[in-house]
C-alpha cells in the first residue's frame, strides 16, 4: 500500500526541502518507488534534482481540474525515483482556489489515482515553508507527517504551531487520518551546546517520534542543490548521505516493514 508522507514546516530554512529530495533519492536507491511532489513555488526540490521550472509542467492544471497527476511525473535518471515538479503558476492557486469547494482537499484527490494504482511505494510532499493553501493542502493529501526541524530554540515554537494545526485539520474531519510520523532534526552541529539542548528538549516533548538520525550540518548538502543533485551524487563519502542513508532505513523501517 501506497504511503504519502508531507515533508512540512512553516519556518524555512530549516532543511525541509533538503530532506524532501535526499530522504526521498534515499528511498528510491533502498528499491521503494519513489514520487516527489514539489509543492513549493520556489520550486526549490525540482531545481536540486536538475530540472527547470516549466510552464504547465506543475500539478496546478490538475489542482483546477484539468488532466491528471500521472501526466506530470517525470522520470529521473536515479531509479525508481520520480518527480512532480513546481512552478510559479502554483503562487496563484491559493488565491484561485480559496473558498471553493473541497479547497483543502484537492491535493488529496489528486494524488488518489497515483497512489491506489499499486506502482508505487511511497509519495513524499514537499510543503511550501507556510501555513496557506498549498501547505493546508499538502497535509490533508498525507498520511503522515515528516517535521524537518531546525536544532535552534525558534523550532520549538515552529513545532507547537504545526502541532496544533494538525489537531485542526483532524478535528475539522478534513483530514482524520493524518498522523505525525516523525521529527527530523536538521543541521545539528554536535560541538554546540545550543544543538544538544535543543535535541533534548526536542526529545521529551516528542519522545519516540524524534528519529534517532540526526541530520548533520554540512557544507556538501548546501551545495548540492545548485549542481542540481541529490548529496549521494554529488558527495556520496559526505557525512550528510551517511545520515540520509540512515534516516531512509529508519523510515522504512517505521513505515513498511
Amino acid at each position: 500500500m501506497t504511503k504519502v508522507f508531507a515533508i512540512a514546516n512553516q519556518k524555512g530554512g530549516v532543511g525541509k526541502t533538503t530532506t524532501a529530495v535526499n530522504l526521498s533519492a534515499a528511498l528510491a536507491r533502498r528499491k521503494l518507488r519513489t514520487v516527489l511532489i514539489d509543492m513549493d513555488q520556489q520550486a526549490s526540490a525540482t531545481s536540486a534534482l536538475g530540472y527547470e521550472k516549466t510552464a504547465g509542467a506543475s500539478l496546478y492544471q490538475v489542482l483546477h481540474g484539468e488532466g491528471q497527476a500521472r501526466q506530470k511525473l517525470i522520470q529521473t535518471e536515479r531509479k525508481n525515483l520520480w518527480l512532480i515538479p513546481s512552478e510559479t503558476d502554483l503562487s496563484a492557486i491559493e488565491v484561485e482556489l480559496s473558498g471553493s469547494p473541497n479547497y483543502l482537499v484537492r491535493l488529496r484527490e489528486c494524488i488518489a489515482p497515483l497512489k491506489d494504482s499499486g506502482d508505487f511505494d511511497a509519495i513524499v510532499i514537499d510543503a511550501p515553508p507556510s501555513l496557506g493553501l498549498l501547505s493546508m493542502n499538502s497535509l490533508a493529501a498525507a498520511d503522515y507527517l515528516l517535521i524537518a526541524l531546525q536544532c535552534e530554540y525558534l523550532a520549538m515554537e515552529g513545532l507547537g504551531q504545526i502541532m496544533s494545526v494538525v489537531e485542526q485539520l483532524k478535528a475539522a474531519g478534513v483530514s482524520p487520518n493524518l498522523e505525525v510520523g516523525g521529527v527530523v532534526m536538521t543541521m545539528y552541529d554536535s560541538r554546540t551546546n545550543l544543538s544538544k539542548q535543543v535535541l533534548k528538549e526536542v526529545r521529551q516533548y516528542m519522545g519516540s517520534l524524534v528519529f534517532n538520525t540526526l541530520i548533520p550540518r554540512t557544507v556538501r548538502l548546501a551545495e548540492a542543490p545548485s549542481f542540481g543533485k541529490t548529496i549521494f551524487e554529488y558527495a556520496r563519502w559526505n557525512e550528510g548521505a551517511f545520515a540520509y542513508d540512515k534516516l531512509a532505513k529508519e523510515v522504512h523501517k517505521r513505515f513498511f516493514s
